[in-house]
């Protein structure tokens, strides 16, 4: 260290230099460098990975070279989704120079970090077939529940529109794909997977165009935005915790949001032994066939109901001024009037009741229910159910639970703005479906190791 010293104008001026070196040989541990507090610490000290290697022991071959550690794989991926990389590629670079990242995922300074194309080979393999991202956030959220911090009573559901790794360029009509087959490997296993009508994987939205680079994405749109090909990540959370209790990958198609509500409440259920008390959803849930699911589970809905446009902006009187006669099966008009069943409408499946010519023609109060001869009432086949729903979202738990909900949306905002899942870089359901299990975990991970770093609480480990 050399110090200049100089008088300018009558002061003592001292600048320190400080010349780079370099020394031979360092005492250095990577221990004493991670606080404790460190969120990787944290989750380090209080969740053990070592299922994945008996969730993954049949995969592997008792002959030959020894494999990467499955469990150094894991925790390099979730390292990615804990702080934003989407990139393996990039996340492989970052971990060379990150003290808190080798540390967590035990690699030494002498020792190799495995190659980025390691991750798409066990992801093609070993990983896909043993479907180990599902169980680890399975795995996370039983964990959760048994701590006491999910309570599993009232739960939001919502689903977010993700941009596919595909541009919408690159749709070609459904009868080309054959075509497009011999040039396109990804089109290739896709109608090769079609053919063999794979049980194991849901049914995708039928669409008249289908995308070249993947095949699976839905050119869609939501919230007002521009369409593209994309899919919709679907959150079961429950309000006391803001955990994440459920994820599905889906079509991007506004019948599917239901049908992953359905299949997340199933296996929540499942895994707390009990149904829950409420759940809140916006308008899009608000159908009659998913309010009557819930109603038949004594699960109190707190969303509105989908009806039709022309019925909100109807100038005449509404179903709900019709006293029903259950054994008569008729309505009673305000005018007291009866209206009698005219059959089934399976298209809107919905029951027809409807008036007469005579009744209607001469009542006084015609001008406020109908400018057609005589008055028709269609009524919805879960009717009970969704006048249920209107009567809750005038009560003062529908305007909380509501409140509650927008947690969902804070979720979707941090998988999109610090995970880095605006864009999906993975392609193909099963592989968003993978992105989509790991993010959920990252996500619970945060708010189960605080949890857990709490005075007088338990080491836990991560168990099949």
């Amino acid at each position: 260290m050399l110090r200049w010293i100089s008088i300018i104008g009558g002061l003592l001026i001292m600048m320190g230099y400080h010349a780079r070196s370099e020394a031979l040989f360092y005492y250095f541990r990577l221990e004493d460098q991670i606080p404790e507090t460190h969120l990787l610490r944290l989750i380090d000290k209080h969740i053990s990975f070592e299922f994945v290697r008996e969730q993954l022991k049949d995969s592997y071959s008792e002959t030959g070279r020894p494999s990467i550690d499955p469990e150094l794989l894991l925790r390099m991926l979730l390292i990615g989704y804990l702080y934003g990389i989407t990139s393996e590629r990039k996340l492989v670079e970052e971990l060379r120079m990150h003290l808190a990242w080798r540390w967590f995922t035990g690699l030494g300074f002498d020792q190799e970090i495995p190659h980025h194309s390691t991750f798409s080979k066990n992801r093609h393999g070993r990983f896909q077939e043993s479907k180990l991202f599902e169980q680890l956030f399975e795995q996370i959220v039983r964990q959760c529940v048994d701590v006491g911090l999910v309570q599993g009573k009232h739960l939001s559901v919502d689903g977010s529109f993700v941009e596919a790794n595909a541009a919408k360029e690159s749709r070609i009509p459904r009868e080309q794909l054959a075509e497009a087959a011999q040039v396109h490997h990804t089109v290739r296993r896709y109608l090769r997977e079609v053919e063999e009508q794979n049980p194991v994987e849901e049914p995708v939205h039928e669409q008249e165009q289908v995308s070249t680079t993947d095949p699976d994405s839905t050119y869609a749109t939501k919230g007002g935005t521009p369409a593209r090909l994309g899919y919709y990540d679907n959150y079961l959370v429950d309000n006391h915790s803001c955990v994440i209790v459920g994820v599905q990958a889906t079509a991007a198609r506004m019948s599917q949001e239901t049908v992953a509500a359905q299949d997340m409440l199933i296996r929540f259920t499942a895994w707390q032994g009990r149904e829950p008390e409420s759940v809140a959803a916006d308008t899009t849930y608000g159908n009659g066939e998913f309010l009557q699911w819930l109603s038949d589970r004594n699960i109190t809905p707190y969303m509105r109901t989908r009806d039709s446009i022309h019925r909100k902006r109807s100038p005449f009187f509404g179903p709900e001024r019709f006293t029903y006669e259950p054994e008569h099966n008729r309505y009673i008009c305000p005018a007291g009037q009866p209206l009698n069943y005219g059959g089934r409408a399976y298209r809107n499946r919905a029951f027809n009741y409807i008036g007469t010519r005579k009744r209607c023609g001469a009542c006084a109060l015609k001008a406020q229910c109908t400018s057609a001869p005589f008055r028709s009432l269609n009524i919805h086949q879960q009717e009970p159910a969704r006048q249920r729903a209107r009567e809750l979202a005038n009560t003062p738990g529908f305007a909380r639970a509501q409140r509650q909900r927008k947690k969902v949306e804070a979720l979707f905002a941090e998988l999109k703005n610090q995970i880095g899942l605006r864009r999906l870089r993975l392609r193909r359901l099963k592989f968003v479906r993978e992105q989509f299990f790991l993010a959920a975990a990252a996500q619970n991970l945060k708010r189960l190791v605080r949890f857990l770093s709490q005075p007088t609480r338990p080491v836990l480990e991560v168990t099949a």
